[in-house]
C-alpha cells in the first residue's frame, strides 16, 4: 500500500549505504531530540554535529561525540544534565555509540522568546486629551503635573491599544 509516511523514516532508507551511519543518525536524533533533552530545552538547543572517531587498534569499536548548540545558561543545564542526556540517546539508539558531549555556543544571541513584541500606540483624541486636562487642571506642581500626564496618556493609549 502506498501512502503518505514521514520523510525521516524514508530518507534513511535511500541514504543509508552512501552515506553510512553518519549523517542518518544527526537526522535521526533531531527527530527524537524531544524525547532525550525535554520539551523546554528542544526549544532551546539542538544537536549540531556528530564526531566520529576511528580506533588505530585493531578490534577496538569507534567512538562518537555529539555536539549541542545552545546559548550559555542553556548549555550550564544542560552540563548538570550530560549524563542523563547520554544514558536517554544509548537508551533510545542502543549500542552505546554516543561516548561524549560537548556544548557549543548558538550561532544567534537573540531567541523568538527573548524578543518582545512592542505595541503600536495610537495618538489620543481630542476628546481624550480634553478629559486628561480636565483632570490634571487643579494640580499646582509642574513636576507633578508633567508625570501624571505622561501616565494619564500611557493608560489611555495601553487601554486602546490592540492585543
Amino acid at each position: 500500500m502506498y501512502g503518505l509516511r514521514l520523510l525521516a523514516d524514508s530518507i534513511p532508507k535511500a541514504t543509508d549505504q552512501v552515506f553510512s551511519r553518519k549523517y542518518t543518525m544527526i537526522g535521526r536524533l533531531v527527530t527524537r531530540w524531544e524525547d532525550i533533552v525535554g520539551k523546554e530545552l528542544a526549544g532551546k538547543t539542538h544537536p549540531a554535529k556528530i564526531h566520529y572517531y576511528k580506533s588505530r587498534k585493531a578490534g577496538v569499536k569507534a567512538t562518537a561525540s555529539l555536539d549541542i548548540s545552545a546559548n550559555g545558561a542553556d548549555a550550564t543545564l544542560l552540563h548538570y544534565q550530560k549524563d542523563l542526556i547520554l544514558e536517554r540517546i544509548n537508551q533510545i539508539f542502543g549500542d552505546s555509540w554516543i561516548t561524549a558531549i560537548r556544548f557549543v555556543p548558538t550561532v544567534s544571541n537573540t531567541s523568538s522568546s527573548t524578543i518582545k513584541n512592542h505595541k503600536v500606540l495610537k495618538a489620543l483624541t481630542r476628546e481624550e486629551k480634553e478629559h486628561l486636562s480636565d483632570m490634571l487642571e487643579e494640580i499646582e506642581d509642574t513636576e507633578l503635573l508633567a508625570r501624571l500626564r505622561s501616565l494619564g496618556v500611557a493608560i489611555l493609549q495601553d487601554k486602546n491599544a490592540p492585543l
